[in-house]
């Protein structure tokens, strides 16, 4: 199955992270398919970004997001 996740980069004690396609086996911070966003939580408020044709074309191709992806997807008003 195809997830849509964040992948953390950044250093310790400040996550960053990429917003990324993968395989749901592979791990976290493993092989991806297709970078789609950035996620930055240490900010006030929160920053973000999509491609947002990007993450279009995979939620309809059936990725599935995690429960954290899935919330910035619905505040960037990409799903519903």
């Amino acid at each position: 199955m195809v997830k849509i996740r964040l992948t953390r980069i950044g250093k310790k004690k400040a996550p960053l992270y990429r917003i990324v396609v993968a395989d749901s086996r592979s791990p976290r911070d493993g092989r991806f398919i297709e970078e789609i966003g950035t996620y930055d939580p240490t900010q006030d408020p929160s920053v973000y970004s999509f491609n947002e044709e990007a993450a279009k074309k995979w939620l309809n191709n059936g990725a599935q997001p995690t429960a954290e992806v899935a919330k910035l997807l619905k505040i960037a008003g990409i799903t519903k």
